[in-house]
């Protein structure tokens, strides 16, 4: 009986895993009630490698190449099952693939605004996004933290972990670094070399390596954003009289339009600016765009200034307080502080 029951069974002679599903990464070959013969094949193709468990312990590693498996091929497994004194053939032993491919543009963003302390603006809650990419450089530890006796263990079962640990690590930074908004803004690729440096051990723990980071942007809310759109446009200018000519000139057009006329702007503006008899004199300087536009660009201004100020320049012309040929002047005038 013995005997017939060893002629049904079913012997693994070759083991492999060809890669049919793209974002796995660990699977167990499907073992059933068959068994390895001494001698068996196995192969592990490049961007993979292969783990012998014997009854929940990890044995032998196998990076890529083509192995014959005996006691010289599987010297944990021949530890473990004690087969220098008498190598059993066939045997069973759980046998696991990994991919070791790198898993690129993998999206990382915060799902909901952080709260940072940032010198310039206080209390603020700030947005980030970008891409990522990793691979998997330890199955053992991979195996014993993360996908475990699974059957297919995959990228997607991970997302969540991996986008998480990446904000965890953002936030740290943030609180951290004490650098502005602003500067963190306008320095995106330094910043996403600081979240690598600072979440790569985190990912090491996972048997993975962070390959690259990229931040694709960080940005303020839409009020938050409001406000500091408005400082920038007052520091551009210089003084609040000037704002509030700017304000005047750019009100111009769409108060003639309502119910009023410039008399009702000119009540609204006065009560609500506290401006009294000045008032009248913003409105006579708004009307004169040569002489507003002289005050406002007499200050000296860096390149973000001009650029900015010719936007709004290009405001007051499509409004037509500006004419086309003062706007070139005016153009021609900014851009020569830029040489």
């Amino acid at each position: 009986m013995a005997l017939m029951d060893f002629i049904k069974k079913q012997f693994i002679d070759i083991l492999q895993w060809t890669e049919d599903a793209d974002g796995t990464l660990a699977w167990r070959f499907p073992m059933a009630e068959m068994e390895i013969q001494n001698g068996a094949s196995l192969t592990v193709r490049e961007s993979q490698m292969a783990m012998f468990v014997n009854e929940g312990t990890v044995a032998d590693v196998f990076a890529p190449g083509m192995y014959k498996l005996n006691t010289q091929t599987l010297p944990v497994l021949t530890y473990l099952k004690n087969w220098d004194k008498l190598f059993e053939s066939p045997f069973k032993s759980d046998v696991y693939f990994f991919s070791t491919r790198t898993q690129l543009d993998q999206k990382w963003g915060t799902p909901n605004p952080i709260t940072i302390r940032d010198k310039d603006f206080g209390i603020v809650r700030l947005r980030a996004f970008g891409i990522y990419s990793y691979h998997l450089t330890d199955p053992k530890l991979f195996y014993q933290k993360i996908s475990g006796t699974r059957d297919t263990y995959t990228r997607e079962e991970l997302e969540g972990q991996l986008r998480n640990t990446l904000v965890a690590g953002m936030t740290d930074l943030f609180g951290e670094s004490g650098v502005p908004f602003i500067d963190m803004a306008g320095n995106q690729d330094e910043f996403g070399k600081a979240m690598l440096a600072k979440a790569a051990p985190m990912f090491a723990e996972f048997g993975l390596s962070l390959d690259s980071l990229v931040v694709q942007n960080i940005s303020l809310p839409e009020e938050l954003q409001k406000v500091l759109d408005q400082k920038i446009s007052m520091n551009m200018i210089g003084d609040m009289q000037r704002y509030t000519q700017y304000q005047v000139a750019n009100s111009i057009p769409d108060a003639a339009k309502n119910e009023g006329g410039m008399a009702g702007l000119g009540v609204g503006l006065g009560a609500g600016l506290g401006f009294g008899q000045m008032f009248g004199q913003n409105i006579a300087n708004a009307m004169q765009p040569q002489q507003a536009v002289q005050a406002a660009a007499a200050a000296p201004v860096s390149a973000d200034d001009v650029v900015a100020t010719l936007e709004k320049l290009h405001g007051l012309v499509e409004k037509g307080i500006l004419s086309q040929e003062e706007f070139e002047a005016k153009k021609a005038e900014l851009l020569k502080k830029l040489t």
